[in-house]
């Protein structure tokens, strides 16, 4: 499946998302990203939102871009954040700075060599602490990035590339109800 046949199944009522996936996918010269950067920062979407049609149009589209390490590292970085994202964001809204000094304990290896260049991988991490609504950790992935010398309108790509993406699964669901 394509992103243009995945677009055929947005319901009219998500229109405007139909209309915000073509201008993504139209437009990746504009946002700040390379080929490869986008393609995996909509795959680490899509793996977090669980949804194969759209993980198999990424795939399709991107085909020239997503390599087995690539998406190796997309696949790390969703499951890391999916774990980071919920202690970080409890830590956070738990408003203790005993509970906040204690060590997490978690075991974060995959991000010391996850096999693509650091910065990608932060891009990656930051779609997904996006979606997951982690505040410390979308605040560090920022961080990180334009200390990799990443400009702020590829960080805001990404940060529109899990907004449009989640609203693309989320109408695909809708259809299915």
């Amino acid at each position: 499946m394509s992103i243009e046949q995945l677009k055929q199944e947005i319901p009219d009522f998500a229109k405007d998302i139909r209309l915000n996936v073509s201008n993504l996918f139209g437009n990746i010269s504009q946002s700040g990203l390379t080929e490869t950067q986008f393609y995996g920062v909509a795959l680490a979407v899509a793996y977090t939102v669980r949804s194969q049609p759209m993980i198999d149009a990424i795939k399709t589209e991107g085909a020239n871009y997503i390599t087995a390490d690539l998406e190796n590292a997309v696949k790390t970085a969703a499951v890391l954040m999916a774990m980071n994202n919920i202690y970080y964001r409890a830590i956070h809204l738990a408003e203790n700075k005993e509970l906040a000094s204690l060590p997490a304990n978690l075991r974060m290896n995959g991000m010391l060599n996850p096999g693509v260049p650091k910065a990608d991988f932060e891009l990656f991490a930051l779609a997904v602490s996006a979606i997951n609504g982690c505040g410390m950790c979308i605040h560090s992935h920022v961080r990180q990035l334009l200390e990799h010398e990443l400009d702020k309108v590829a960080v805001q790509s990404v940060l529109r590339i899990a907004a449009t993406l989640n609203a693309l699964a989320f109408a695909l669901a809708q259809k299915e109800v």
